[in-house]
């Protein structure tokens, strides 16, 4: 391919992650094939910035009055919060331009603040996608996915969905054993498809209050198998099942029934990834009974067989 120039934008109070988490995945692309990518960082002046976290960042030069770059990648941070009306402005300008435009985390706020998601579906951190949704209704905001492609554009979650995203655009340029093998190289895995929700049940049942709940939640993430009806698990929580559904929704934000279909689809996608267990023993082991049962909730989760899941998802065997 054509060497393409992948921009980072750099401002103050910058998340130092949603740059360097990114960077690395094209650097290393780089440096597998050199030629490629030309790697450039620039703040709206071409001074430094200090990072959320305090560490100073020098950019390689201003943003200035055009955009010479294929892919231009607006990280978010603290500094989104309330977005320099300069930069605003010179994204509203040159973002347009750019081939393709990238945000991570909350670089989608200064996205929609310069009018380029207008239309658009996108994400951002869950923690702010509810605020984004109301300050930019023109705005179609996805609070699940780890990242959405719309065209041109393409919008992350927090932190760590950048790299797959990043991942994602190099498998686009390069092809998927490019994105293998730097995935390996990061000790990551690529194996996380942008329609993946941004954190799993386990970590919804975190957020329950009760410890009737807390141990119901670890019981149905340590058996996928059993008996995971709303009846089964009030008892086991000492409740009526109608107490114990309204307790549950309030608590973690979902009711019981979507969260035993997130655990059971989340383990049933670690045994794809992680062994060599046959698609009726994993279906089993998961709680769905039947391949056919397995097959129905991987179509309507992940728009994939698990078969076709498997091939595409798990990490090549090691030479």
């Amino acid at each position: 391919m054509a060497q393409h120039t992948v921009l980072f934008v750099l401002f103050d109070a910058v998340q130092s992650l949603d740059v360097t988490g990114p960077l690395e995945v094209f650097a290393g692309a780089e440096k597998h094939s050199p030629g490629t990518y030309r790697i450039r960082t620039a703040s709206l002046d071409g001074a430094p910035v200090r990072t959320s976290s305090g560490l100073a960042v020098a950019p390689d030069q201003a943003l200035g009055n055009r955009l010479d770059a294929h892919t231009l990648v607006v990280p978010g941070g603290e500094g989104t919060r309330t977005p320099d009306p300069g930069l605003v402005g010179w994204l509203r300008e040159h973002g347009p331009r750019a081939e393709r435009l990238v945000s991570v985390c909350t670089g989608a706020v200064l996205l929609a603040a310069a009018g380029l998601l207008d239309g658009r579906r996108a994400t951002t951190h869950w923690a702010y996608c509810d605020k984004l949704a109301r300050d930019h209704p023109a705005v179609e905001v996805d609070p699940d996915p780890i990242y959405v492609r719309d065209g041109h554009v393409a919008t992350s979650a927090g932190v760590t969905s950048g790299i797959d995203l990043a991942l994602a655009l190099v498998e686009e340029d390069l092809g998927r054993e490019v994105a293998l093998d730097i995935a390996r190289h990061l000790v990551v895995f690529l194996r996380r498809p942008g329609n993946q929700a941004q954190f799993s049940a386990q970590l919804a049942a975190q957020t329950a209050r009760r410890e009737p709940l807390r141990e119901v939640q670890s019981w149905i993430t340590e058996h996928p198998d059993a008996d995971l009806t709303v009846e089964s698990l009030a008892a086991r929580a000492s409740l009526s099942p109608r107490h114990f559904a309204r307790a549950f929704q309030t608590e973690t934000g979902m009711p019981p029934g979507r969260y035993v279909d997130r655990v059971r689809l989340e383990h049933a996608r670690r045994l794809l990834e992680d062994t060599t267990d046959g698609i009726e023993e994993i279906s089993r082991a998961s709680g769905y009974g039947t391949p056919e049962a397995m097959r129905r909730a991987f179509g309507k989760a992940l728009g994939a067989a698990p078969a076709e899941y498997r091939r595409r998802f798990r990490p090549a065997p090691a030479h």
